[in-house]
């Protein structure tokens, strides 16, 4: 059988336990290569790419639906 017994909960620990070194390293700057999915759609190869294929695919959807 499932033991249901609760467990007491654990204490956090104070501020005066955490220790100065880990808690006062500021965060590491962003790498270039890190600055995601938009800045990656905002180069204009990429889009012009993106543009030619959403036009074939309009264009075959049309041709599907209206020519045959």
């Amino acid at each position: 059988m499932l033991d249901t017994s609760q467990d007491e909960p654990q204490a956090l620990p104070s501020v005066a336990e955490v220790p100065l070194a880990r808690a006062a390293v500021p965060p590491a700057p962003l790498a270039p290569e890190g600055r995601g999915c938009l800045f990656a759609l905002s180069q204009p190869p990429l889009m012009i790419f993106l543009g030619v294929i959403g036009a074939l695919l309009l264009f075959a959807a049309v041709h599907d639906l209206y020519l045959l």
